[in-house]
């Protein structure tokens, strides 16, 4: 594709300041392990084109994944029906592509639920990308796993609570039908709580933190998912009794040592 050939060695221009002066990401992989075709062409080139950093390597084998590539990986999607295979890679993939975070491949949107555990409990994958959702849904989840961040599909998350009580946390996704606690929570979703615990709404959060709109509305489903809330309201609200609870055992231990 054109957008592969663009600044093949070094940076690229992205976005700008209002100085003029263009901001520059670096090159990075993304890394597709599946059969040809399971992610189409026409994704592809709108990762490509959203992300003009990216450059899209597709294998058909965990195999061909475990070796160095034109730039750094930064993440890597794998076909669910690959997983023990890349779970027995884990550590030369650990080892060659250690930026990388690996998400599974949910084909057509439907739910494993016999692999539920398993990939909660895994130490390598940190998310399932669907891949039923409109393309500018898909594109945010994209983007929001490009930094770093992790998406569970709503569907997977109550196949979790229905199934084992208790299964652990996994990098602070809880699957037990109460939910984690908020201090499990990742620095950014605390930092978006901590918005909506102060009544502002998604268009300002995503401009305070430079994000679209879209992504702080994946964060916000990763929030109310994992505190096992039902809405924003509600996990605001346990945001509040959490800082309250914090500051309680702050003033007691200050007067223990006074």
């Amino acid at each position: 594709m054109a957008l592969r050939n663009v600044a093949e060695h070094g940076e690229v221009g992205f976005g700008s300041f209002a100085d003029g002066k263009r901001r520059t990401e670096p090159r990075r992989v993304v890394l597709i392990v599946s059969s040809v075709g399971s992610v189409s062409e026409r994704l592809i080139e709108a990762m490509e084109r959203e992300f003009p950093w990216v450059r899209v390597d597709q294998v058909d084998d965990v195999d061909a994944a475990c070796r160095t590539f034109s730039h750094p990986v930064s993440l890597i999607l794998v076909d669910i029906g690959l997983m023990k295979d890349i779970e027995g890679a884990s550590n030369r993939i650990l080892r060659l592509h250690p930026q990388a975070l690996t998400a599974l491949i949910e084909p057509h949107g439907r739910g494993q639920n016999s692999a539920v555990a398993d990939i909660l409990r895994s130490p390598l994958v940190r998310s399932v990308l669907p891949m039923n959702v409109r393309l500018d849904v898909w594109l945010s989840v994209i983007r929001l796993m490009l930094c770093g961040g992790e998406y569970f599909p709503p569907e997977f998350m109550l196949l979790a609570s229905r199934g084992d009580q208790h299964l652990p946390p996994h990098n602070g996704v809880a699957a037990g039908p109460g939910g984690a606690g908020v201090g499990e929570l990742t620095a950014r979703e605390l930092q978006i709580l901590e918005m909506v615990s102060r009544g502002l709404q998604n268009k300002l959060i995503a401009a305070e933190f430079r994000l679209s709109e879209h992504t702080v509305k994946i964060h916000l489903h990763n929030i109310i998912t994992k505190l096992g809330a039902h809405n924003r309201t509600e996990a605001a609200a346990r945001y509040r009794s959490f800082q309250d609870r914090k500051a309680s055992s702050a003033l007691k231990v200050s007067r223990s040592t006074s």
